[in-house]
């Protein structure tokens, strides 16, 4: 197995002291694994088995585009036989630190909203696949999920979404990263990247906006000033109306999406006496995340985070 991986890797970077360590599996199959070679470290990701060649290619020119901006890791390697990518491997400096730190807090909105917003300033290939819309996607995994264990409060949550019209799009759509949650977030202490671009594809600017904002947990005040930072110029009054909605409809969608993963992975689901006023809140979770109490791959991890992204949801 070794020596098939080690297949997919530049010549310059093979060799008896090259070492290759399992990081993860994506959802699709994918591999991606940690390289040790010629005294620095990369990140080699190969396509899963259930992953089509044509979005596979259109999924690279998009990560090609990106660290070419510099909103993605640098790209050293990419083999087309194999479906294979090198990337260099960023050192996590912990954006969050850095937003959490009420003297560093502004100017990480800052290069926060504008790295989104050189995101969004990338070229729209024809070939760009469409990205999925929350309410949309929310129904489809509420659907499936009909007849599961979930707390009885859940529904009157996701009913709120999917009852009420967006209102019409505010602006055209933009490459957008699509998952631009905190474990996407890199900060190397100089740069601000994003990593898994899997999800990338033409979208409401505002997605990226929205979801980061839900699991930051930023106030009206703070979205205010991503928001300015993304386009530059003041906002002219309150929120915009789409932004509100999305960031409510992704906070419903990303909840229901956890709960789902959490049966999926062996949870037992709801026994009954779970309430709205009991659900834990997203401070508590990540709370519990950074003590080590809970994590997001575990099925407790993931029960919790669901319920704690739709009552943020309920609340927004």
């Amino acid at each position: 197995m070794h020596a098939d991986l080690e297949a997919c890797l530049p010549a310059a970077l093979r060799g008896p002291t090259t070492k290759i360590v399992k990081i993860a599996a994506g959802l699709s199959g994918a591999g991606v694994y940690r390289v040790d070679a010629a005294g620095r470290s990369y990140v080699l990701k190969l396509a899963g088995p259930r992953d089509a060649v044509e979005g596979w290619r259109e999924r690279t020119a998009t990560l090609r585009a990106a660290a070419l901006a510099g909103v993605a890791p640098a790209l050293v390697h990419v083999d087309d036989e194999r479906r294979a990518i090198v990337s260099e491997l960023v050192v996590d400096r912990s954006f969050v630190a850095w937003v959490t730190q009420p003297s560093t807090r502004d100017a990480a909105i800052d290069e926060l909203g504008a790295m989104l917003r050189r995101v969004h300033a990338l070229p729209l290939s024809e070939g760009a696949i469409a990205g999925r819309e929350p309410r949309a996607y929310l129904d489809e995994i509420w659907t499936a999920l009909r007849g599961s264990p979930l707390p009885a409060w859940t529904g009157d949550v996701v009913r709120r979404v999917l009852d009420e019209p967006p209102p019409p799009a505010e602006r055209p759509p933009v490459l957008s990263h699509n998952d631009a949650n905190p474990s996407n977030l890199v900060y190397d202490g100089e740069r601000l990247l994003l990593l898994d671009w899997d999800s990338a594809g033409a979208n409401d600017p505002f997605i990226d906006l929205a979801a980061v904002a839900v699991f930051m947990r930023l106030d009206d005040a703070t979205c205010t000033r991503l928001i300015a930072a993304h386009d530059e110029a003041p906002v002219a009054t309150s929120l915009p109306a789409g932004f509100v909605d999305l960031r409510r409809a992704i906070a419903g969608l990303c909840g229901v999406m956890f709960l789902h993963l959490a049966l999926e992975s062996g949870h037992p689901g709801a026994r009954g006496d779970e309430t709205f006023e009991l659900a834990p809140t997203l401070g508590e979770v990540h709370a519990n995340m950074r003590a080590g109490m809970l994590s997001a791959r575990t099925p407790e991890g993931q029960w919790a985070y669901g319920q704690a992204l739709l009552r943020a949801s309920a609340q927004l």
